[in-house]
This record gives C-alpha cells, structure tokens and sequence, in this order.
C-alpha cells in the first residue's frame, strides 16, 4: 500500500492567519488544498484530479477573497455562494470547504464512501447548492434562485463555474438570453477554460471558437484571465463590477491539472491517444511525485514568507484486490465491434467525448474515417445518426446509459418513428460503480427507451454473450437497439451453458432450484443472485436462477416453462423498480394461463441511488447476495 500525506487543519489554520497579501495567503492556501485533493482522489481510489486542480485556485480566491459570508448563517448579512455546473472538481471543492473549516476535517477521508462525500455535488451535503454531474444545468439554475431571491427580498451574489467542455451542451447557450433581458447581475459565471474534456483537446473535439465574442454577442459583460494566476483573476473579476446590472462572464483559462507538471495536459506529448488525467486515481508512482511536488511547492512558499514548513499526517491507500479472472465486457464489446466492422464497411461509430470508456479506441485506430468524435452534445449526436442511418449506414451510439438514454430521448424517438436502425451502446450502466454518485448511476434507462417503437434493449451477462449481442444487433435485429454494459471488471460465480445461443426473448437458467425462480440480467446482477442461491442451499431453499438478457421483451412460451411449477416468481432489476426487466416480466406472467399463479416479488432500486464503494452501495439496496437471500426467504415464509 502507498503512504499517503495530506495537511491537517492546523497547518489550514496558519495559512489563513499569515499576516500576508490575500494574494499570497491565497496561493498558500490552494497549495494545501492540491495536496488534500490529491490524498483524497488516491485515498477513495477514484475521483477527477485534472478539472480539479485546474480551478482550485479560481474557487479559492472566491471563497477568501470575493464572496460576501460564505459561511454565513441567516442573521450575519448577505451570504454569497458558489456552485460548479460541471461537477467533476467535486474533491477540488470539497477540500477547500474542509480547508475554511465550512465541512468537518474527518470527511477528507471519507470522498465517495457511504454516507461521505458523493463523487459529484449533491444538495445534502453542506455548501452543495444543486446537484451537478449532468452538465449544462448550472446557469439556469442560478437564475432560477435569483428568481426566487427577488420575489422574497433576498441580497445574494451567484457564482457558478462551469467547464469548457460543458460548453457543447445546448442548455447552456439556452440560458444566456433571458439572464441578459432580466439584468441578472447578481450571477457571474466562470469558465475554467482548461482546454481538455474527458478524452482530447477541446479544440480537435467540437472547437469553441471566439468565446469572448459569443457570450458578448449574447449581451453578457465579458472578461478573460489566466485563472492560474490570481493577480490576473483579481483584476478581472474587480473589472467586470462596472456593469452592475448585467450578468458577467469570467473567461478564465486554466491548464488542466495545474499545479503538478506531468499532470498538466502541457505535458501531453503528440503521439499521447489521450489526457491521462481526467479521472481515476493515480498510480502509486505517480500519487508519490505528484505528492512530493506539491509539498515542495507548498514549502518553498512558506519559507518566502519567513514561516516554517508544513506538518503533515499520514494514511494509506485503500486498494481493493483485483478480480483474478474477471469479465471485462467493454474489452469483449470493443473487440466485437472491431470484427463487425471489418465484416461491414456500412458500420460507424459515434462517440460523445467518451473514447475510452466506451472501447472505441481501438476501432478509431482501424477504422479513423468511420469514427465520428461528436463531443459533449447528446442530442446532435443522436440526431447525426439519425441521418446517417436515412443515407444507409449503421451508426453505432456510444455514451453512459444516464445521458445516452435521457437527453436525446427525443432524438432516439424521432429516429425510431423514420424507420431506421440505429445501436445505441449505453456504458456505465446500473447502480455501481458506486462512487460516482446519482448523476452517473444509470437506474431509469430502461422505463426511459424501453417503450420506443422498434427498439430491442439487451444487457449481456459475461464477454461471450456480449459478443452475441452485439452480433444480434447489427445482423439479426432490423430495427433498432439499446445495447447496456457495465464497465467494471467482474469475477462471477456461473458460467453460461455450453452451447448457448441467444434466442430472442429466451434467457438460461444458471442454477437449479425447486422453491421459487428469479430472473435477472448482467454480470452484477446476477452475480449476487446466484451467491444468494448458493447460499440459500444452506437453508434448504431452492432458487432457480435464470439469466434473461431481454429487458424490454419475453418470450411467453419460454416464460411459461420456465415459472414451471414454482410457488413464487422474483425479478432483480440493476434498474428502479419502476419501469424495469421486472414490470415486463410479471405483466406477461399475469396474462399466461397458467394452472395456478405463482407469488411474484419485484426487487430493484427502490430510492435514489447511494455513494460509496460497490460492496457498500449494493448492501445498502439490499441488492447484494445477502440482502437478496433475505428478502427470498422472507417472501416465501421460511
């Protein structure tokens, strides 16, 4: 396990009593926060360290210098605040609230745990205006409040961040008009323009062009900086209050992780595929170098200003041990796609800034002229498609379930009612992985494409059925498809039957059992089911358990055979219980005729999703293969 080191509060104490310039005592105090923001990204073992460190020095100075009360209560005067539309320097943040003493110190050990700090913003957690994540939604929310604020006499200045990628999403250039006509000059929105998005270079992805020219065309007062440099950033936020009526926009460019050299995407080299950077936590080597420059950086600015290095305490990492022989189905589906492609020259890809995550880059490399980088912009992607598939293409969709599902919902409508045949590949799929927090875990995507003509949704179990997925979809299904996969590697406890083909709307049985049968689908699912049924054994309760990769159509034959003579039917949805594999199956079973009608259960998520580590997260659901087992024998009675 790697030491770790972050800065007590004690040591974020002296900084902020240094009789120094705010500029100086700032830049000490962003310091400390890089080291704290890099412990806990390590520590949690995920997390975004890049948009992180490119704007702590932006929201330092905001919450020294700039915001009136930001730690206010109601009888102390205006209170300012702050909030980050992108979300991703959610860990940036919060070690700057831990830094004031605005949040409890235990909590920097406690990002993306259970009852901790959600891996994006969310309003229960102190000093969380809005929830964030989902990118665009920040500006229109700060006039919402501004809104409110008026209507009740409330004195308050807004701040809002947002990224430079977030700028492809539609909903922000929407909330720039009415902020101009209403004279909002309460609002100042900063751009942290750190010219990377998840993958690539803003610029080789959707090019912003003349920003300063844009948000003034749109009657907003306009200033740019170099948010890196907080002499530079002063000036600019002093030099917009000439305009006290009109909403402000600070174009403040950034490097992306600012602060340690190899981790800022200067360092990136041309032949570099991608920045490294965006998220995840940092190797062992690379936590200790980023480590021990940021306390030498530290350290060389207190000694200029005559006081004594830092005290530091100490952790170690947490790493989980690695799965020995895991299912990795976007390896399988990256792979499938390759051999597809190579088979049809018809096929394309589309990608919305999420290269990586979705396996696309080996098919960029084979294929580059059938590879369509669309950025952050669901909908136009969507809709590019659309038109691809009308001139007689494939397109293949990729981005997570919780946007590809949702923000073009419109889009994939509007396509399935031209004819068409489109893949939509959804990642990130069902409730873990648990760290990132609801806006990533995506538990409605099946009630939300499940019902559009045409369309087939699949969720493979394991990287053979994978590639029969996808084999189905670009050969077998002539409309279109929602494809869901989980990208987290995962050692499970079956194996599929030998000789097992996907039928349409049949599924396997994976084990035996007598008392009752449950179907669920994927790898996470129905890997703590089948425990459960092993675990069940010992209580002499037999569970069938059927994987049935079908999530919005069932075979009624199949069904009936299967439901066979068991007193009692469950589904196990990585979905909410509303609108889930579940719903299909037991309508189906209600309208079967059968002798007699089994007790049927639904179980799925039933709230919104927790934070926290995997294990922790399907616990807390009572999805895990002990909870699972619990609730059978409670059904049943035994």
């Amino acid at each position: 396990m790697a030491d770790l080191s972050y800065v007590p509060f004690e040591e974020f104490e002296r900084v902020r009593n240094l009789d120094v310039d705010p500029v100086t005592r700032t830049s000490l105090f962003a310091a400390l926060c890089r080291v704290n923001t890099l412990y806990m990204i390590k520590y949690a073992g995920s997390g975004h360290i890049g948009t992180s460190f490119s704007c702590i020095d932006i929201v330092s100075w905001l919450f020294l210098n700039e915001m009136r009360n930001p730690g206010a209560v109601d009888d102390e005067g205006p209170q300012d605040i702050y909030f980050s539309s992108k979300g991703h320097d959610a860990p940036g943040l919060y070690s700057i609230l831990i830094g004031q003493g605005l949040m409890d110190f235990s909590m920097i050990h406690r990002l993306r745990n259970l009852g901790g700090l959600p891996g994006h913003p969310d309003v229960h957690v102190p000093y969380m205006h809005v929830n964030s994540g989902s990118l665009g939604m920040g500006i229109s929310k700060a006039k919402g409040m501004i809104t409110a604020n008026r209507l009740q006499g409330v004195d308050q200045n807004i701040y809002v961040l947002t990224g430079d990628g977030e700028l492809q999403e539609g909903q922000l250039w929407e909330s720039l008009g009415s902020a101009v006509r209403s004279d909002m000059g309460e609002l100042t929105v900063i751009v942290d323009h750190n010219k990377v998005q998840s993958d690539l270079l803003v610029s080789d992805t959707s090019d912003l062009g003349d920003l300063e020219a844009k948000f003034s065309a749109f009657g907003w007062r306009v200033a740019r900086c170099d948010g890196n440099d907080l002499n530079s950033l002063a000036d600019a936020l002093a030099g917009v209050k000439d305009a006290p009526d009109q909403p402000k926009i600070i174009i403040a460019d950034t490097l992306k992780g600012a602060g340690v050299s190899f981790m800022e995407h200067t360092a990136m080299k041309p032949e570099d595929e991608r920045y490294m950077f965006h998220s995840g936590a940092p190797s062992d080597d690379d936590y200790a170098s980023a480590s021990t420059e940021l306390l030498e950086k530290a350290n060389a600015l207190l000694t200029e200003v005559g006081t004594g290095e830092l005290n530091t305490a100490h952790g170690e990492s947490r790493t989980a041990p690695a799965p020995q022989s895991p299912q990795r189905l976007v390896d399988a589906y990256s792979s499938a796609l390759l051999d597809q492609a190579a088979k049809n020259p018809k096929l394309v890809a589309l990608d919305a800034d999420l290269m990586l995550d979705s396996g696309l880059i080996p098919f960029k490399k084979e294929f580059p002229d059938r590879y369509f980088q669309c950025g952050i912009a669901e909908q136009d992607m969507v809709s590019q498609a659309g038109g691809m598939a009308l001139n007689g293409l494939i397109p293949v969709v990729h981005s997570f379930a919780c946007f590809l599902s949702t923000r073009p919902n419109e889009q994939i409508y509007t396509n399935a009612t031209e004819g068409t045949k489109i893949i939509y590949m959804s990642g990130l799929a069902g409730l873990i992985p648990g760290g990132t927090g609801h806006s990533h875990q995506s538990v409605r995507d099946i009630s939300a494409v499940a019902a559009v003509p045409g369309m087939l949704l699949i969720q493979p179990s394991s990287d053979v059925e994978v590639e029969m997925a996808v084999d189905f979809c670009v050969n077998q299904h002539d409309q279109s498809s929602y494809l869901r996969l989980t990208p987290l590697p995962i050692e499970t406890p079956y194996q599929l039957p030998d000789g097992y083909q996907l039928e349409l709307g049949k599924g396997v049985a994976l084990t035996d059992g007598d008392d009752a049968v449950m179907f669920a689908y994927g790898p996470v699912m129905l890997s703590q089911a089948v425990q459960a049924s092993i675990n069940l054994k010992n209580q002499e309760i037999g569970l069938k358990v059927v994987n049935l990769p079908w999530l919005n159509t069932v075979d009624a034959d199949w069904l009936a055979e299967t439901v066979g003579s068991h007193d009692a039917v469950f589904t196990l949805d990585d979905h909410y219980l509303t609108g889930g594999q579940g719903d299909m199956v037991l309508s189906q079973l209600s309208q079967l005729a059968l002798e007699s009608h089994p007790k049927a259960r639904k179980l799925g998520v039933d709230r919104i999703p927790e934070c926290g580590s995997n294990d922790d997260v399907l616990h807390a659901h009572g999805l895990d293969a002990e909870g699972i087992a619990a609730t059978v024998t409670s059904a049943l009675g035994k």
